[in-house]
């Protein structure tokens, strides 16, 4: 009788558990209308609004939020990629030295962002480094 009780437990326990979840499922919120006003820091509902977009354009998605001040709406796109096309030549970052060092590499920011990479985990980048670097950007 005793093993029985703690299986009765864990069953029932299970079955609310589901029953919980696929009640929190099936509720739906209502979409809202956007509204302009300025952020606050409470949020009670959300809205998702999704624009359907195709490949190459640019797409927008906003949110609206429900605040004791009113409706809060953020809209998001992407931004554009920068062009690395042509990154300028080793002897221009180095300034003169043998190498790049991690302030130099600042003045161009797709090095900056790569820096540790490019460098090999090191404090500066040879010119066969940023040559190597350079031909895995293209």
């Amino acid at each position: 009788m005793k093993a029985r009780i703690p299986t009765f437990i864990a069953i029932f326990s299970t079955g609310l558990l589901v029953a919980g979840i696929a009640s929190a499922q099936t509720q739906s919120q209502p979409m809202q209308q956007p509204a302009t006003t300025s952020p606050t820091q409470s949020t009670s509902n959300v809205s998702v609004n999704n624009a359907g977009t195709n490949a190459g354009s640019s797409g927008a998605n906003s949110a609206t939020y429900n605040t004791a001040k009113g409706q809060v709406t953020v809209n998001s796109t992407m931004g554009s990629t920068p062009s690395t096309t042509s990154p300028p030549s080793f002897e221009q970052l180095a300034n003169g030295k043998k190498y790049i060092s991690k302030a130099d590499a600042n003045a161009y920011p797709p090095l900056a962002n790569d820096f540790e990479y490019a460098a090999h985990n090191g404090n500066q980048v040879s010119k066969a480094q940023y040559e190597r670097w350079v031909k895995d950007l293209n």
